[in-house]
């Protein structure tokens, strides 16, 4: 992980339309974007002679990680875990969560510290915990700390870009809210189409994409939408709709680290029931590699380990939708390391 201060804004760099892998608590770790270095990001970028239609740039999120514990340094120590990224992942962004002032600005010192190419703002996070801390989502019924907040992280942030990510309302959809987020001038922001009441129970609004384009027109900042999409083709289909700039895919990247590559790549890949199913087992063995009780680790993150049931999430994705499936997978959630994962594939591809 190289230490280096980004010196521009490279939303604005992008081609468009972007995607982007959307940060998820507990699943967009180090191991999980390796798998779409692999599988997306790195073949969405070769061959750039040759590239067709469907090749687009790719942003990474790390999952939230709370500006409150970065700014702790018995916290800092063990959230620098969830921190971790190589170069190959680029454009990288860290997301935060919080409602300190003082916390969020702390932590995006160690954000620029640790050469991220930008700095998230998570105000649309459901979660109970979170919202007790006045944060997440809880911002949305707190406009003016969120102004406050937002224009904390762009003084602390310097030449690093500030992003938000939020929803579309509390209870109900709220153009005040989206104006709000308008006024305070991020970087980018990305809208999932929900209201915080609705968590994800609900389709997503699609609806109200116009008059948020509507809003955010002549500003200059890039509106990236999240909601219900599951493919590059959905997700371009979108953006010709609507005129937006870039689509967030969340749930509908589980189990498909090949999703944003190539149409042929794709094709390849889903096609063949071994190649996903070994995604399975190399994911496995990444994840036990990086948080393990492992030399690398012990090397990278002090012996902070993450329970290996974790992937418990992924195996439920990748083992899906085929004959066996659900024996299969019954199999994977009572596996403790990657070996037992690949003993168990291996049995069922010869059975």
């Amino acid at each position: 992980m190289k230490n280096c201060q980004p010196t521009k804004n490279f939303w604005l760099d992008l081609t468009k339309p972007f995607f982007a892998l959307a940060p998820m608590y507990d699943v967009t770790d180090a191991a999980f974007r390796a798998m779409f270095v692999r599988h997306s990001k790195s073949r969405a970028k070769s061959d750039l002679a040759t590239r067709d239609t469907t090749s687009h740039d790719l942003v990474l999120f790390t999952e939230f990680v709370s500006a409150d514990g970065l700014a702790s340094e018995a916290g800092r120590l063990k959230l620098r875990r969830e921190l971790y990224y190589t170069e190959a992942e680029r454009p990288i962004v860290a997301q935060i969560f919080g409602s300190k002032l003082e916390s969020i600005e702390q932590a995006i010192k160690l954000v620029k510290e640790l050469g991220f190419d930008g700095v998230d703002i998570n105000m649309g996070c459901p979660d109970r915990a979170v919202e007790k801390q006045g944060a997440g989502a809880a911002l949305i019924k707190n406009p003016k700390l969120a102004r406050e907040i937002i224009a904390a992280a762009k003084k602390a942030a310097g030449k690093m870009p500030v992003s938000v990510k939020t929803r579309i309302g509390y209870n109900k959809i709220d153009f005040d809210w989206i104006q709000t987020i308008l006024d305070a001038k991020p970087d980018a922001v990305t809208f999932h189409l929900r209201t915080r009441k609705e968590m994800s129970d609900v389709p997503a609004h699609y609806e109200v994409v116009p008059e948020i384009v509507r809003i955010f027109k002549s500003s200059g900042i890039p509106i990236i939408i999240n909601g219900d999409v599951k493919s590059v083709e959905e997700g371009q289909e979108l953006v010709k709709k609507y005129s937006i700039d870039g689509v967030m895919i969340g749930r509908g990247a589980f189990g498909k680290p090949w999703v944003f590559a190539k149409d042929a790549v794709r094709s390849r890949i889903s096609g063949s029931l071994e190649k996903r199913l070994r995604m399975a087992v190399e994911h496995s063995k990444l994840f036990w590699d990086l948080y393990g009780d492992t030399q690398t680790n012990q090397k990278l993150f002090n012996g902070h380990t993450k329970n290996f049931a974790v992937m418990r999430k992924h195996f439920k994705a990748y083992a899906s939708g085929f004959k066996g499936a659900t024996a299969l997978r019954a199999k994977l959630m009572q596996a403790n390391n990657p070996d037992e994962v690949e003993k168990i594939i291996d049995e069922f591809l010869l059975d």
